[in-house]
């Protein structure tokens, strides 16, 4: 089977002047290398095309794939990440993880946590900041929690995200709103443990692979996963496997979330628990990083005694067989 490989290249938007902050979803060179051998090594003809502006000659001229590999994030609007998606749909193309109305969807948080909420799954209370008239309609409690709503990689979240006040809510949504051009995310924080689950397959075959707690260390931004936090994890965060009950309900949690955001064949969940141990859906990432050692999916899956071929294996094959394909 040929398959053929989406994704932005971090090194080719920095090259091109991008910063990077901007870049921090974007994959390494190592990362398609990995996916690369793993696909090989499945009996599979890799072939790289790249990102969304590359993929458009390939599919214009006439080039096809038996099934695509898709990692691209994009690079602007709520839709960046359903672009590939949407145009593999447009072509007939078969492809691995979620389509264009999941990515779209679960990239928005504020829409995301609105379909979570009214299907009755636990989720922070939420508002969302479209603009500075907004910040005095916000009537919850507080402490608070604040970051852009379509961002990863914690781009955004800094220890100033946690609000004790109003004055701070003010500042806080006024800089992020000017900094990503996009609405805030404003959220009752959460105190309690915080979890990321890892999700492999489809419909009732979908299941947890594995919980990971995320402990912050003492050199780290404290109370939140930051965006330094995240990028120099090695020092300032243990991940750590678990399995206890609060642990498994917040699996139970992700999963359904899972499900009913219509996500595919693969994803990473965010949890964090209320004062009383109860995980609640903070976020879902269907396009879950893929880097064997620096990725939340891999890490929780190499800590969970699965190696990156299992794993790569698992996604390809629920792709493969959500697409009635013979691999």
């Amino acid at each position: 089977m040929r398959i053929g490989m989406t994704y932005d290249l971090r090194d080719d938007y920095l090259a091109a002047g991008y910063g990077e902050e901007e870049t921090a979803e974007f994959d390494r060179l190592s990362t398609i290398e990995a996916i690369e051998t793993a696909i090989r090594a499945m009996g599979h003809e890799p072939v790289r095309i790249g990102n969304v502006t590359s993929l458009v000659p390939h599919l214009a001229a006439g080039q096809r794939w038996d099934l695509v590999f898709n990692i691209a994030e994009g690079m602007y609007g709520y839709g960046r990440e359903a672009q590939v998606p949407a145009l593999l749909d447009a072509y007939r193309i078969p492809y691995v993880f979620s389509g264009p109305l999941a990515q779209s969807v679960t990239l928005h948080k504020g829409f995301a946590k609105h379909v979570v909420r009214d299907l009755g799954l636990p989720t922070p209370d939420f508002a969302v900041v479209s603009d500075t008239r907004d910040i005095g309609a916000v009537k919850l409690p507080f402490p608070l929690f604040a970051k852009p709503v379509a961002e990863g990689t914690g781009k955004g979240v800094t220890p100033a995200s946690k609000i004790s006040d109003a004055e701070m809510l003010e500042a806080s949504c006024t800089e992020l709103l000017a900094a990503f051009n996009q609405p805030v995310l404003v959220e009752t924080y959460l105190p309690g443990r915080e979890f990321t689950v890892g999700i492999v397959g489809n419909g009732d075959q979908a299941r947890s692979i594995g919980i990971m707690e995320v402990i912050l260390l003492s050199d780290a931004d404290a109370e939140v996963y930051s965006y330094r936090n995240k990028e120099f994890c090695e020092q300032l965060v243990e991940y750590r496997a678990v399995g206890d009950p609060e642990a498994l309900a917040a699996a139970e949690t992700a999963l359904a979330c899972y499900q009913v955001l219509g996500c595919c064949d693969a994803a990473r969940a965010d949890l964090r628990s209320d004062a009383s141990g109860r995980p609640h859906f903070i976020e879902i990432n269907p396009l879950a990083g893929l880097h064997p050692e620096h990725s939340d999916l891999c890490i929780i899956a190499s800590k969970h005694g699965i190696d990156y071929q299992q794993l790569l294996d698992w996604i390809v094959g629920a792709a493969i067989k959500r697409h009635g394909l013979t691999g």
